[in-house]
C-alpha cells in the first residue's frame, strides 16, 4: 500500500454521519438511496449491515469511512452484484480502484462467488475506470436502461469470473 492514509475495513454503524456527509458530496449519490439525514444514514447503513446478503466495506481515510465498495451475493448462483460509491472529496487518488481490486479478489476466492456483476451509466467514466482496474471486462450496454432526470440513460456492464486474470491487489480484505 503506497498511501498510508488508505485503509480499508468492514462498514460500521459509527459510519453514519460520514456517510451523511458523502451522500451531500454530489448530487448523483442518490442513485444509491435515500440519505438526507443522519436517521437516514443510520438505516442505510443498517440494511447494509443487518442483510447477509450484503457484504459491505468502507474505503477509509484513517479510520473514517469516505467511500463503500459493496458485494451483494446470490449464493444459489454464486455471482455478486459488485457496486462502490466513493466521497467528491476522495475521487481521483485511485482509492476506489484499489479498494474494489481487494474486494473483487476476496469475493472471488473466500467470499463464495464465481462471478461479479456491476453497470454503472454511460455517462460516468469514471466508473467504468474502477471496474477495469479492478479486474472487470466490459461486456455490454444496456441501452436507456435508467430514467435520469427525464432522460434515459445507457448502462454499461462488466462482468469479472473466478477464472479471469486477476489484477495484482495492494489490500487485502477479511471477512
Amino acid at each position: 500500500m503506497t498511501d498510508p492514509q488508505l485503509t480499508l475495513r468492514l462498514v460500521r454503524l459509527s459510519d453514519a454521519a460520514a456517510t451523511l456527509d458523502a451522500f451531500g458530496s454530489d448530487p448523483s449519490m442518490s442513485r444509491q438511496g435515500t440519505v438526507t439525514s443522519l436517521a437516514e444514514a443510520e438505516a442505510y447503513l443498517s440494511g447494509l449491515i443487518d442483510d447477509e446478503r450484503q457484504h459491505p466495506f468502507a474505503i477509509c481515510d484513517g479510520d473514517r469511512l469516505v467511500g463503500l465498495v459493496c458485494v451483494t451475493l446470490d449464493a444459489v448462483n454464486r455471482v455478486g452484484w459488485f457496486w462502490y460509491w466513493t466521497n467528491a472529496s476522495h475521487r481521483g487518488r485511485g482509492w476506489a480502484s484499489t479498494c474494489a481490486t481487494a474486494v473483487a479478489t476476496w469475493a472471488l476466492s473466500a467470499g463464495g462467488c464465481e462471478r461479479l456483476e456491476l453497470g454503472h451509466r454511460a455517462d460516468n467514466p469514471l466508473s467504468g475506470n474502477v471496474a477495469g482496474r479492478a479486474g472487470f471486462v466490459r461486456e455490454g450496454r444496456e441501452r436507456g436502461k435508467f430514467l435520469i432526470d427525464g432522460q434515459r440513460v445507457d448502462v454499461l456492464t462488466y462482468g469479472r469470473l473466478a477464472t479471469d486474470p486477476w489484477p495484482a491487489a495492494t489490500l487485502e480484505v477479511s471477512w
